[in-house]
Formats: C-alpha cells, sequence, structure tokens
C-alpha cells in the first residue's frame, strides 16, 4: 500500500495517477522501475486522491499533524509519499514547520510505514523561503534516515535561471502550459500540453509534473528493490 500525503501538488492526477497510462520517451531507468511498481504495488494506488487518502489542495504541515493518526489508521501505509511546505511559506513558520514535520515523519516511521520525503519546488515571491524549506526537509531526512527525493534541487538543476513559469519571458503562455518547470501561477509545477506523458531529457526541463513523476517512480522503485524485497 502507497500512501500519497500532500497538497495540491499532490493531489492532482497529473502527479503518480497519469503515470499508469501514459510514458512515452521514458529511458531504460525508468521502464524498469515501473514494472517493479506495477508488480508490487496495489493497483489502485496509482489513485488514492482526497482529504481522506492524506491529500488536499491549499493544505498545510499542520493539517498533516492534524490528520495523519486517522490517515494511518484507515491506510496503514507501507510506503508514503510525503510532500507539504508550498502553502507553509506564508502562513507557517520555519521553526513549526520543522517540528511538525519531524513529529509527522516519526510517527509515520512508529507506524512501520517507510517515509520517502520531498522537497518543495521553488515558488515565485519565495524563493528563498522555499530554499530554507527544503533545506529543512534535507535535514529531517538525513536525521531520520528515510529516502528523499530533492525535487527544489532537481528543478533548479534543470532549469536554473528560468525554472519561473511567473517570468516575463513566458507572457504569453497560460495556466501550467508553460514550456517551464512550474506553471504561470509560480507555484504548482507546470505540465504543458505537447509534454503530457513525456519522459524525454527535452520534457523533464519543461514538464514540472512528469519531472516529479519520474523522480518518484525512480526513488519508490529503489525503496522496493533496496529494502521492501530484501525483507521478505
Amino acid at each position: 500500500m502507497l500512501a500519497q500525503f500532500g497538497d495540491s501538488i499532490t493531489d492532482s492526477r497529473a502527479f503518480w495517477f497519469s503515470l499508469r497510462y501514459k510514458r512515452n520517451n521514458a529511458p531504460p531507468e525508468m521502464v524498469k522501475a515501473f514494472d517493479l511498481v506495477s508488480s508490487h504495488m496495489i493497483e489502485d494506488c496509482w489513485d488514492r486522491k482526497g482529504p481522506e487518502n492524506g491529500n488536499q489542495g491549499g493544505k498545510t504541515i499542520r493539517w498533516a499533524d492534524q490528520n495523519l493518526s486517522k490517515w494511518l489508521m484507515r491506510l496503514n501505509p507501507e510506503v508514503a509519499i510525503v510532500m507539504f511546505g508550498t502553502n507553509d511559506l506564508n502562513s507557517v513558520p520555519g521553526t513549526e514547520y520543522e517540528k511538525k514535520m519531524r513529529l509527522v515523519v516519526q510517527r509515520c516511521l512508529d507506524n512501520g510505514t517507510i517515509v520517502i520525503l520531498t522537497t518543495i519546488p521553488p515558488r515565485h515571491g519565495f524563493t528563498e523561503e522555499a530554499a530554507e524549506f527544503s533545506k529543512i526537509i534535507r535535514s529531517i531526512a538525513r536525521d531520520l534516515e528515510v529516502p528523499l527525493i530533492d525535487y527544489h534541487a532537481e528543478i533548479l538543476q534543470r532549469r536554473p535561471e528560468d525554472w519561473d513559469g511567473a517570468l516575463d519571458k513566458f507572457k504569453d503562455y497560460q495556466g501550467y502550459n508553460v514550456p517551464t518547470l512550474i506553471a504561470r501561477d509560480g507555484v504548482h509545477p507546470s505540465a504543458p500540453e505537447q509534454y503530457r506523458g513525456d519522459y524525454s531529457a527535452e520534457s523533464l526541463t519543461r514538464n514540472g509534473f512528469e519531472l516529479r513523476n519520474y523522480l518518484t517512480l525512480l526513488k519508490y522503485g529503489e525503496v522496493i528493490d533496496q529494502v521492501l524485497t530484501a525483507q521478505k
């Protein structure tokens, strides 16, 4: 059982759900990871969207802290992908964010759930704050020895100067159809139509949701291969 705990960047069916149906130009490591995940994971875990499953738009780590016990009781996940922080940047102090995130991760571990932590994407107008919150996530992953997907670093590595779809150079594009990694709102990952379901190297510099899908699939496959299979 795989759980997805997060905000709108997780609740969206552009994340994870879409992987099940379309994987054009997938590199060999992704094909291998998909086969591994498909043979291991319960099929309906490709979906599992909504607050009852631990993901909803607009939510922060406070919501996760308040509701985690019932999610763990209802789902009892083998693995949980956890990413909160984008909405926290302008509403939750860093010290509170770190404290509550550590508690959420530890409570998952106490339940026997493997946590895959994910750093948050950079955000327009909150560049320094997003970097600091991502630094906190890296620290928690290191301290509690849990797998990490460094989404923040991967975005900056691929588009160091123009990751932000809110830049003037992208003014002719609307919504998610911006050919960089963050949408026109400067907040959410992009999903330009021409790159949907495309996992070519080019697409992974232009579609923020597909980049997250790629990174998550590889990390979950790694956990299955190196941890879960080894336990059997």
